[in-house]
């Protein structure tokens, strides 16, 4: 069987959330922090610690067969990509930011002026779509010093929490782009069986990451109520308890459904709730 390879960043923002969520599916692998290439053990795939702008290229000529990069670096790089798997982390805008004193306040005001930017192809397909003629300057490093430098008027960048932008007299103006960490594979090789397997893998983790494993006891008089607040993967399993009229459902639940539950299960006779994390859901 052909030998799975899958690049992750090396270092930087996403390289740990993609250890992490490898390492969840069950994938057995050392030594990634001193080796370009690490080789899983339980499963048939080598892992290629990369720089984030090399990996859409080397999965769209087949040197790897699937990577984990953000959104933003694949619009960038304009690779022809399969989309496999949102993967929820690595969340990020980007935005195009101003001085606190600035005159811009719509990307009208836009027009003649100059913009810094890491990331000029997004940049100008923004500009061109709403007919804006900035000059575009393009800044390796740190974009947000450039209006301080007199070197633009106006900076787009990665945001996260706006604290960066802020520590430099910026303020955020308007969003162009959301971005997420994305599972991408070569077009045409979506069907791969080992690829189909890991998004299994993938995916099962993800739905844990989401869902909590509820227990709660209340009396039987009760219960077709509290079963009806409590959607499940399928429906809850009900046992008897050693008090005479008292049962314990088990069931599975999105936790933001649960917390908004909460008050409505109590109020429907709901006691002894425990809520636990689940590890892997697969269906």
């Amino acid at each position: 069987m052909k030998t799975l390879k899958i690049a992750i960043q090396k270092s930087g923002r996403l390289n740990e959330k993609s250890v992490e969520l490898l390492k969840n599916c069950g994938l057995s692998f050392e030594n990634y922090k001193s080796s370009l290439i690490s080789s899983v053990s339980n499963f048939p795939l080598e892992i290629l610690f990369l720089r984030d702008d090399d990996i859409p290229e080397y999965v769209q000529d087949g040197i790897a067969d699937i990577g984990i990069v953000g959104e933003n670096v694949i619009a960038e790089t304009k690779v022809e990509v399969a989309y496999l798997q949102r993967l929820g982390f690595g969340k990020c805008k980007l935005k195009l930011a101003v001085p606190v004193n600035s005159n811009i306040t719509a990307i009208e005001d836009l027009n003649g002026k100059a913009v810094a930017t890491s990331y000029p192809v997004i940049l100008e397909k923004f500009f061109n779509d709403n007919n804006i003629k900035a000059d575009v300057k393009m800044i390796s490093g740190s974009v947000e010093i450039a209006p301080g430098l007199g070197l633009s008027d106006a900076i787009f960048d990665i945001v996260s929490t706006g604290g960066t932008l802020k520590s430099n007299g910026l303020k955020p103006f308007a969003d162009v782009m959301s971005s997420e960490a994305i599972l991408i594979g070569r077009n045409g090789e979506e069907e791969n069986p080992l690829i189909q397997e890991l998004i299994q893998r993938i995916q099962s983790v993800l739905r844990a990451k989401e869902t909590k494993y509820v227990v709660l006891n209340v009396e039987k008089k009760n219960l077709e109520t509290v079963i009806s607040l409590l959607p499940g993967v399928k429906s809850p399993s009900v046992v008897s308890l050693a008090e005479e009229g008292w049962v314990a459902i088990h069931t599975v639940i999105p936790e933001q459904d649960f917390w908004e539950k909460i008050n409505s299960l109590r109020a429907a006779g709901a006691q002894g709730i425990v809520v636990m994390p689940i590890e892997k859901i697969i269906f």
